[in-house]
């Protein structure tokens, strides 16, 4: 559990150093057995102790906690409940991917990291955020991919590990500030589909994706 909450302080102020959250924007959570953590409401993520993390029941939804979850509880649940493979979830509002999406566009492949370690995006219309009309669409697509960009709201992002979850995030974003910055410039040059098949199917990246997974 200290273990849980202590990566969970730490990547909360990564998301907020590298410019993905603004303000008391974004949450994240970890799954501890059956229960799993999540960003109290209304904080500046760089600002969370590791005491206030709310402890919640992943089956019940029971909040175990003083302190008040995030408004997104919901689509945190629907994750676990869905995804028993996984044990982290990042929500953030990433300015270029959000960007990019609310124009109606996907975010395309241009450089190798993104498709050699994101299998694959779902994107969703906008929604009302912290209802249940956007847990239940995330459910609907969480077993299928990763990644999930929400088009005028932000993206969210599940891993095996914190710290697969949050590069999952850090990829998005680029992709997305590259493709803008390659559009101010000219025509963008994507990458094929068999250009993206090789790059996953490279030795190489299969390692890398195998320890970002294997960090706990």
């Amino acid at each position: 559990m200290t273990n849980v909450k202590k990566q969970l302080s730490e990547y909360a102020k990564k998301l907020v150093t590298s410019g993905l959250v603004v303000g008391a924007g974004g949450n994240l959570s970890m799954r501890d057995g059956e229960y799993m953590y999540l960003s109290p409401s209304g904080f500046d993520l760089k600002e969370i102790e590791e005491d206030q993390w709310v402890k919640i029941h992943i089956e019940s939804g029971e909040v175990m906690s003083d302190l008040k979850p995030s408004s997104e509880i919901l689509m945190h649940l629907e994750c676990f409940r869905k995804r028993s493979d996984i044990n982290s979830v990042l929500h953030a509002h990433p300015s270029y991917s959000v960007g990019v999406s609310s124009t109606g566009k996907n975010i395309p492949s241009m450089f190798p990291d993104f498709p050699a370690m994101v299998k694959n995006v779902e994107y969703l219309d906008y929604m009302i955020p912290t209802t249940h009309v956007l847990a239940d669409a995330v459910a609907d697509v969480i077993e299928n991919t990763d990644v999930i960009v929400m088009r005028n709201h932000g993206v969210l992002t599940v891993g095996k590990s914190m710290k697969e979850a949050y590069f999952f995030m850090q990829l998005t974003e680029e992709a997305a500030k590259v493709f803008t910055i390659s559009s101010t410039v000219g025509t963008p040059r994507l990458l094929t589909d068999d250009e993206c098949e090789d790059l996953k199917n490279l030795s190489s990246e299969k390692y890398r994706a195998k320890l970002l997974k294997g960090s706990q």
